[in-house]
């Protein structure tokens, strides 16, 4: 505001030296009122406004302007003097004043967009880790708690030793439920896939190496990388679940390609009593993964135990491939 009236005082100061010399002293005052009226309005009156009060403002000072010289060239330079031109600096200083704003609204705007990415960018992750967490930890946790189990039924132990193993195999079971609990807090955004760094092979020769009866029979060659970390993660889920829920069950593993379609299957033997019900997390996240690929999923018990079944396309390069990560 103070810049605003020092303006002000100067453009009245430049006007009044500019055309006083065509208006009688006794209409200097009233001019100078009009030329300040003219510039404030143009300063901070929208246009719609400021047209209408120009308007008004320059019927006075173009009577005052005719009454104080009858000379037109004279009224003319009086009227654009003390009217159009303070309007004019008015309304030139509310457009600077105007794209000022306006570039700090952006730079606000730019800032904001920085903190959205980069906290964007910390969900992720943090949906990255919690990812990580289920596929190792959630597997390596399972195979521990396979080991403690075939350690309990092993013969030769004391009821000491016994009573030991069964508490680590618990402890195992309890410490893979905080970990998914663990998993719901850490996951916001969907974690983007990371390449394969162990082949199906490696993954159930490491389960069998745990105690676990498992077989494996596949065809396949090397898949691509999408669908082979999808693959991967299948068969990671249905071994930590035979682990988990069906300890000396035993488990066959297939991997087929058949044209564009990778088909994976794993069954185990386990009881229907030892079957969990409904869906974990870990097979809620394997059937979003494959339908975003554009494959199909199913698991669910079978006659003589529960099978986990799903068909990967190869090809996707049309597919979004943004899957939701372990819930």
């Amino acid at each position: 505001m103070k810049g605003m009236l020092l303006a002000a005082i100067a453009m009245l100061g430049l006007v009044d030296g500019v055309a006083t010399f065509a208006v009688p002293m006794s209409r200097q005052g009233v001019l100078i009122l009009v030329a300040a009226a003219a510039y404030l309005y143009g300063w901070r009156l929208a246009v719609r406004y400021g047209w209408w009060i120009l308007g008004s403002v320059a019927a006075l000072g173009a009577l005052l302007a005719h009454n104080s010289d009858r000379d037109p060239f004279n009224a003319l330079l009086t009227f654009g003097s003390f009217v159009v031109l303070p309007w004019l600096i008015g309304r030139f200083r509310r457009q600077q004043a105007d794209l000022i704003a306006a570039a700090a609204d952006r730079v606000t705007r730019l800032e904001r967009e920085r903190e959205l990415v980069a906290g964007r960018a910390r969900a992720q992750e943090r949906a990255r880790i919690a990812t990580d967490m289920h596929d190792s930890l959630g597997h390596e946790l399972a195979l521990i708690a396979l080991r403690a189990g075939a350690l309990e039924l092993a013969p030769g132990l004391t009821d000491e030793n016994r009573e030991a193993a069964a508490a680590l195999r618990r402890n195992a079971v309890d410490a893979t439920d905080r970990l998914r609990q663990t998993i719901g807090i850490l996951r916001d955004e969907p974690a983007p896939a990371e390449p394969l760094d162990e082949s199906i092979e490696a993954l159930v020769e490491r389960a069998a190496e745990a105690g676990m009866r498992v077989t494996l029979e596949t065809d396949a060659a090397p898949l691509p990388p999408l669908a082979g970390r999808t693959v991967h993660r299948v068969v990671q889920e249905a071994l930590t679940n035979a682990a988990r829920y069906a300890p000396g069950a035993e488990v066959r593993v297939g991997v087929a390609v058949a044209g564009t379609i990778a088909a994976v299957s794993v069954r185990n033997s386990g009881r229907r009593s030892e079957i969990p019900s409904g869906k974990g997390s870990g097979l809620v996240s394997l059937d979003e993964r494959v339908r975003l690929l554009g494959g199909t999923f199913r698991a669910g018990p079978v006659e003589g135990g529960f099978e986990l079944r799903a068909e990967v396309p190869l090809e996707h390069s049309k597919i979004d491939v943004t899957w939701q990560g372990s819930r």
